[in-house]
């Protein structure tokens, strides 16, 4: 975790999103640090770090970036196996607006531009970790629409 928080950009795949940073310090990750993100297609945006410790950080999306929501990358042991890190990306977010949500869900290019990010994301930290990965990235959406909002998902790699 302290790799990836040193370097973001050096884990996401520069061809489906290009991190720079905004502000905050040069190195490492803190509370207030922002990037900026050129996402393939027309769909950039900022996010900003609303929290970091030793096991996970968080980014919030800004103004402007195609899904409202946030993102949590976290390290955990795993109960059944105490001698197994896993390294997950969790993200709940719904569609900024009706043209994101139509690329996002209908056409589906949104949604798979962000699940190959996040699996390319989560590759490159196992190949960073001096481990081996114990299978292939999986990814999880779970739609809410109840209570929640338009077009309102949450995504586990």
């Amino acid at each position: 975790m302290a790799q990836v928080q040193a370097d973001v950009p050096r884990f996401a795949p520069e061809a489906l999103a290009d991190f720079k940073r905004k502000d905050g310090a040069a190195d490492g990750l803190q509370v207030g640090t922002e990037f900026e993100i050129s996402i393939l297609g027309p769909w950039n945006g900022c996010v900003r770090v609303t929290e970091v410790s030793a096991t996970h950080f968080e980014f919030i999306t800004l103004e402007g970036h195609p899904e409202a929501g946030r993102i949590r990358f976290e390290t955990h042991y795993l109960d059944e196996r105490p001698d197994v890190l896993r390294f997950e990306i969790r993200s709940r977010a719904r569609s900024r607006d009706g043209l994101v949500a139509f690329a996002y869900n209908t056409i589906g290019v949104g949604k798979r531009v962000q699940e190959e990010t996040w699996k390319e994301f989560c590759r490159r930290v196992a190949a960073a970790s001096g481990g081996q990965a114990l299978g292939d990235v999986v990814v999880e959406t779970l739609t809410h629409t109840e209570n929640s909002g338009p077009n309102e998902h949450e995504r586990h790699s």
